[in-house]
């Protein structure tokens, strides 16, 4: 039973309602920015500082994936239950400081260790978001409004790879992550006028139940516990993805970092926003059709992926490779609104920042904290032992991290559909 006071929702409405899904876009993409710069930096870091592929796999991966989930779930649970908008400007100004931070590092500990700092403050800011959205936005434009957040990924993508990568042609990589920082600063300052305080939210029974012990109860669901194993695969496929298709490009086709951030980072932007978008609306249309095979599409996207990412990792030439890796990285943006906001259907009000954790943890933690590492251990065993292609031997973690991912999809999707009938036939 639901205890509550009496508090009555207060959605923003015309020009604060897309303020705040604007400022929201803004921070998911400076967000993505800043996580994604070590990758199209990665060759500029290595040669630098001296690191090999197994170091760069660690910085890509563990020191950002560790400390990322060791934060989440306390921080989503005060988005919850607190001030959501004041979790979220507080992330904000970690992670800023921290990626500045990052480019005055002269070895690999002070690297890894402003790495962590800029996973703590990320750590917060997508569950404060989805807060925010689930408080903020009424329940029929959520799915919206969830695509046009999730769609700062891919546009943070894009501007990172472009801009990024012409910067460690140009100015150097130091001089990217202190300039990333300094944005991220800027829209700290911009989300603090823009992006209202939230009313108190009713107090529901979940709030004096602790966070381990309601996030238990959460992964009980099949459903749910389903769309987990999906983010833990997704995880497998997206770190290395991202991590090392910059290097790849550079090694094996002889691009230069601002060609693949130009290329690369261009398509990755164009099409995950089509990807979140679609995505978003798509999952609203699902849920108004009442028949609760909610996640399917994304399920099979992925498998078709599995296959072309393979053959791009050997394809002869440039041109090839990435134009086989796109319906991988359509697939990525697609499934994110998508996989939130089933997760959010499964868990039901009050704890759609806990679901928002929850799914963020299982794609970031063993996944991004392994598969890179993986990766770059393949890659430099292949090359001393004079293989060809050796980072593309250890990339073959992507596509068969996203069958998987394909296959546990389907698997919600089915087990959400159950839930639905059942749900159906006692209220019918």
């Amino acid at each position: 039973m639901t205890a509550m006071t009496s508090a009555t929702p207060s959605f923003a409405t015309g020009w604060r309602l897309w303020a705040l899904l604007a400022a929201l876009l803004l921070i998911s993409a400076i967000s993505q920015i800043d996580r994604i710069l070590p990758f199209i930096l990665a060759e500029a870091i290595k040669t630098d500082l001296g690191l090999s592929d197994t170091q760069i796999g660690l910085l890509t991966g563990a020191a950002f994936a560790v400390c990322y989930t060791l934060f989440s779930l306390p921080l989503a649970r005060m988005a919850d239950r607190g001030s959501p908008r004041l979790v979220l400007l507080g992330c904000l100004l970690v992670w800023s400081v921290m990626t500045a931070l990052g480019g005055l590092a002269a070895s690999f500990v002070v690297l890894a260790l402003t790495r962590f700092g800029v996973a703590f403050g990320e750590a917060g800011g997508m569950p404060a978001g989805h807060a925010l959205i689930a408080r903020q936005v009424r329940p029929e434009r959520r799915g919206l409004a969830l695509g046009l957040f999730s769609m700062g990924i891919p546009l943070g993508t894009m501007v990172g790879f472009v801009a990024g990568g012409a910067m460690a042609d140009t100015a150097g990589w130091r001089t990217a992550l202190v300039g990333a920082g300094a944005l991220g600063g800027l829209a700290l300052l911009l989300a603090a006028l823009v992006i209202r305080p939230t009313p108190p939210r009713p107090r529901i029974e979940a709030d004096r139940t602790p966070f381990a012990r309601e996030a238990l109860r959460l992964m009980s669901a099949p459903g749910f516990r389903w769309l987990f194993v999906a983010a833990v695969t997704i995880g497998f496929a997206s770190a290395p993805f991202y991590a090392f298709s910059a290097p790849f490009l550079i090694r094996t086709h002889g691009l230069t970092a601002g060609q693949v951030g130009l290329s690369f980072g261009l398509l990755q932007g164009g099409l995950g926003v089509v990807g979140a978008l679609l995505g978003g609306r798509g999952f609203d249309r699902a849920v108004r059709s009442g028949r609760g095979r909610i996640i399917g599409l994304p399920g099979w996207l992925f498998v078709i992926s599995a296959v072309t990412t393979a053959a791009g990792l050997f394809a002869p030439a440039a041109w090839m490779s990435i134009a086989l890796f796109v319906p991988t990285m359509f697939s990525f943006a697609l499934l994110l609104p998508w996989a939130f906001g089933a997760a959010h259907l499964v868990a039901g009000p009050g704890k759609q920042a806990m679901a928002t954790s929850l799914m963020m943890i299982g794609s970031g933690l063993v996944g991004p904290a392994l598969a890179p590492v993986i990766v770059g251990a393949v890659s430099d065993g292949a090359a001393a032992n004079g293989l060809s292609n050796p980072l593309g031997l250890g990339l073959l973690v992507v596509p068969i991290a996203s069958a998987l991912t394909g296959l546990a999809t389907l698997i919600a999707n089915d087990r959400i559909a159950a839930t639905v009938r059942a749900r159906q036939a006692t209220t019918g």
